[in-house]
């Protein structure tokens, strides 16, 4: 169980806060609820969600030591590429439903790569393609920065010169 003030991943909405936990009465049952808002929508979003709900993906933040081993994972190729996009965007989105950063962390590798490939050839990714990439790195990149004590800006820069094979030194930690 998650206290107030924590902050974790809830499915789609990202890195959220959880402001408080109460209970509540909903088609007459009375259980325990998380009130959490999206760290990016600066509170104007709520959401309410039953503390034992299982049908959404609720983590808490990764540590710095698995953030480092992502950061790390960034040297090797992701998950294997798909040529159909439909068969692609249907598997790389199961992968990231399960909430597993380390496997993430592979289908944003392989995305990155493939964008850098095809800007190269001035190409573009398929949009779903580019859909998915921008929404789980957001929020890879943000748990990441939090983690590490860095900026998503700083994240980004050196996810992008591991994939170029640039070594990075060490991860600087602020």
């Amino acid at each position: 169980m998650f206290n107030i003030g924590d902050l974790i991943i809830y499915s789609a909405h990202g890195i959220c806060k959880i402001d408080d936990i109460c209970e509540k009465t909903v088609a007459g049952i009375t259980r325990p609820y998380y009130v959490l808002h999206p760290m990016e929508n600066d509170h104007q979003l709520t959401i309410s969600t039953p503390v034992n709900n299982d049908k959404v993906v609720m983590l808490g933040l990764m540590n710095k030591e698995e953030a480092n081993e992502i950061l790390e994972s960034f040297k090797y190729p992701g998950v294997e590429w798909i040529d159909h996009a439909n068969m692609r965007h249907t598997i790389y989105s199961e992968i990231v439903n399960t909430g597993n950063r380390k496997e993430i962390a592979k289908v944003v590798n392989t995305l990155l790569r493939k964008k850098v490939e095809y800007e190269l050839n001035e190409r573009k990714l398929y949009e779903q393609d580019r859909k998915l990439l921008n929404t789980v790195q957001h929020t890879l990149f943000k748990e990441l920065a939090i983690s590490l004590n860095l900026t998503f800006e700083e994240i980004h820069e050196m996810v992008i010169r591991l994939l170029k094979g640039i070594e990075v030194d060490k991860f600087p930690v602020h």
